[in-house]
């Protein structure tokens, strides 16, 4: 660990890199290591003290970005997790493994591609056997590649980004919510584009608004079992995500510039609300989204 954690007192504005940031490009779906700056997940900064002990968690996305910063966290905190990822994402999934390994709890991994109904079954299924139970599901993995145009959306990008962002997610909470227990937690994972939609995000804004109304339905639906259903609504983070299509080539050197705070967010510092919705210390609080963008307001 350095000498400072998540704990430390740091002025937010200078606490992370400001673009502007050297031009990069990364083919899909990228990873973090070859990002300039280096994001942070937490690999040096986390502090746990034992919030989620015992708990099973299945988290997807968890190779890099924010799921890759909240497996860390979960694992600090005292948690087992299972592990889904696409399978070229594995050399950062080692990695991940290694350091929840290295809190001395399991890790198991599930990779495979969430736009597959019977994956994403078999992916709960193996979750819950291989951690011998399931008290928390988190849902980052997520499909974002910026267009210009409406006429530069093809019918296949479309598809494919509501099957990642949305289907799964039904798909995954429908097989889940049999397996958990009351005191379970759902978090899924929003946006800022819910809200303040950029106009090169047409097919993935409209997608992180069906996953704010359906974290509100479904904590609704599923509160007399005892389940708790929030969200997260990120603004911009710095992720592999960003440099691989996510966001304009020519925009990622002024990334999260546009924000309040002037930069922008890093895993790291979405991490915390994410264990502190798993944890027992939010237990009062469903159906809720909260944001997490360096300024920007959610309505």
């Amino acid at each position: 660990m350095t000498g400072r954690n998540q704990y430390s007192m740091q002025n937010p504005l200078t606490q992370y890199p400001r673009p502007p940031f050297p031009a990069q490009k990364q083919m899909p779906p990228g990873t973090g290591s070859e990002m300039n700056p280096v994001p942070d997940h937490g690999e040096t900064t986390y502090v746990g003290s034992g919030r989620l002990a015992g708990r099973k968690v299945l988290i997807t996305g968890a190779d890099s970005g924010i799921g890759r910063a909240t497996a860390i966290a979960f694992a600090r905190e005292g948690a087992d997790i299972a592990l889904n990822y696409l399978p070229e994402e594995e050399a950062d999934a080692n990695e991940v493994v290694a350091l929840i390994a290295a809190q001395g709890r399991k890790a198991i991994r599930i990779p495979g591609n969430l736009r597959s109904e019977s994956f994403c079954q078999e992916l709960v299924k193996s979750a819950h056997e291989g951690l011998g139970g399931l008290d928390v599901l988190v849902n980052v993995a997520g499909k974002q590649i910026a267009q210009q145009s409406i006429a530069d959306i093809t019918t296949e990008q479309f598809d494919d980004t509501f099957k990642t962002n949305v289907y799964a997610l039904f798909w995954i909470c429908k097989a889940a919510l049999p397996l958990l227990p009351p005191g379970a937690t759902i978090i899924n994972t929003a946006s800022i584009q819910a809200y303040q939609p950029s106009e090169n995000l047409l097919d993935y804004a409209p997608t992180k608004s069906a996953i704010v109304a359906f974290t509100k339905s479904l904590a609704k639906q599923v509160l007399n079992k005892g389940i708790r259903v929030n969200a997260i609504a990120p603004g911009p983070i710095w992720t592999p995500l960003q440099p691989s299509g996510g966001w304009p080539e020519e925009q990622i050197p002024e990334f999260g510039s546009q924000v309040p705070m002037g930069r922008p967010g890093q895993p790291a510092e979405c991490a915390p609300i994410y264990v502190m919705l798993a944890s027992q210390e939010s237990s009062y609080i469903t159906g809720e989204v909260f944001g997490v963008t360096g300024g920007y307001f959610l309505p």
